[in-house]
C-alpha cells in the first residue's frame, strides 16, 4: 500500500487538497491502495474557504515508494513568513533524499523552495506567482504556461485545479495510463487545458469526449499500447464495426485514428524512459518498437503538423460474376 501525506498550511485551498486526494482515493477504489494521512503543525488548520480540517500532529513512517504532498495556500506572494517549521522543512528533504517523490499545489511549491528542494530543478506554480518563485530561487528554472512539471522526483503543478493532473500523472506513471485513465472518467474529468504543455499526458489530451465506445478503445489500448493490437479487435470490444470506429475516434480526438493514437502513446513513454537514462533502442523495444528507426521516424512526424482526417470510402459492393 502506497502512503500519501498531504501536509496542511493555515488557509489550504480546498480544492488544491481534494483533488489529489479524490484521485488517489479512486485509484484505491479500483484495487490499487493508498493510504492517504493528513499532516499539520496543528491539529486543527483553517482552510482559505473557512471550514476547519483536522489533522494530526505525529508524522508517519515513510518509505521510497510513498508521497509527501504540500497543496497550496490563499496567498498573493510567497514570503511572509516560513511554510514550515524546520521540523516538516527536514521531512521533506528527508524523503526525498531516501528516494521517495515530493510533490506541490498551486502556491505550495513555495515550501518546496523553502526546504531547498527546486535547487537546479525544473518547477511551476501559480502563473501569478512565477515571477516570485523565480527572483526567491535563482537556482531553480521556473517552467511557465504548463500544468505540471517532474524533476528528479520533485513534482510541481500550476494553479489550484492542476492538482488533478499532477496526481493523475503520478498514477499514470505508477500504474500506467488506463487506471488514470479509469480514475479521470470516474471523476468526470476530461482533457486538461493547454495542448502544447510537453508533460500533457496523451491520454488526457483525447479524452475530452462522452463517446463510450471511444472510451472502451482508448482503455484497451491505453492498457496493451506496447502490443499489437487489429483494427478488427478493437473494433470488436467497442461492439461496432471497424470502419464506424475509425469514424468515432477520429470524431472524438480530434483527427486520430486508433494506430496514432497508440504510436503517441508508444512515443510518451519511449520519451519518459530516455529521460531517465534508458538507451534509445532499449527503449523502443520496451515501448513495442522493432527498433530505434521507428521511434526516431514517429518523433519527426509528431512535429510536423497532423494531416486532415478523411472519412474512410464506403466499401465497394461486391457483384456476382457473369458465367
Amino acid at each position: 500500500m502506497t502512503h500519501v501525506v498531504l501536509l496542511l498550511l493555515p488557509g489550504v485551498h480546498l480544492l488544491d487538497l481534494a483533488g489529489p486526494a479524490q484521485v488517489f482515493s479512486t485509484a484505491t477504489d479500483f484495487g490499487h491502495p493508498y493510504h492517504l494521512s493528513y499532516v499539520a503543525e496543528r491539529e486543527q488548520v483553517v482552510s482559505a474557504q473557512g471550514l476547519p480540517l483536522s489533522a494530526a500532529t505525529e508524522w508517519p513512517r515513510l518509505g521510497a515508494g510513498d508521497l509527501l504532498l504540500v497543496p497550496g495556500r490563499r496567498s498573493l506572494r510567497l514570503g511572509g513568513g516560513p511554510w514550515f517549521g524546520p521540523e516538516a522543512q527536514a521531512r521533506l528533504r528527508a524523503h526525498h533524499a531516501a528516494g521517495g517523490t515530493v510533490a506541490s499545489v498551486c502556491s505550495g511549491a513555495g515550501a518546496l523552495g523553502e526546504a531547498g528542494l527546486l535547487d537546479g530543478r525544473r518547477c511551476t506554480t501559480h502563473h501569478e506567482l512565477q515571477d516570485e518563485l523565480a527572483a526567491r530561487h535563482p537556482r531553480a528554472t521556473v517552467v511557465r504556461d504548463v500544468l505540471y512539471t517532474t524533476d528528479d522526483r520533485v513534482v510541481t503543478s500550476a494553479g489550484i485545479a492542476s492538482g488533478i493532473d499532477l496526481a493523475l500523472h503520478l498514477l499514470a506513471e505508477r500504474h500506467g495510463p488506463a487506471l488514470a485513465a479509469r480514475v479521470a472518467r470516474s471523476m468526470v474529468v476530461h482533457a486538461r487545458r493547454n495542448g502544447h504543455e510537453p508533460q500533457a499526458s496523451v491520454m488526457l489530451r483525447h479524452r475530452a469526449h462522452l463517446d463510450d465506445a471511444v472510451h472502451r478503445t482508448q482503455d484497451l489500448i491505453d492498457a496493451r499500447f506496447a502490443e499489437p493490437l487489429l483494427l478488427a479487435d478493437l473494433a470488436d470490444a467497442a461492439r461496432v464495426s471497424p470502419r464506424t470506429l475509425t469514424r468515432l475516434f477520429a470524431r472524438a480526438t480530434g483527427g486520430l485514428t486508433p494506430l496514432r493514437y497508440q504510436q503517441q502513446l508508444r512515443l510518451e513513454h519511449a520519451r519518459h524512459l530516455i529521460g531517465q537514462g534508458t538507451p534509445a533502442e532499449t527503449a523502443a523495444r520496451a515501448v513495442g518498437f522493432s527498433d530505434a528507426r521507428m521511434l526516431r521516424r514517429l518523433r519527426h512526424r509528431e512535429a510536423a503538423p497532423p494531416e486532415p482526417f478523411t472519412e474512410p470510402a464506403p466499401p465497394p459492393r461486391r457483384t456476382r460474376c457473369a458465367h
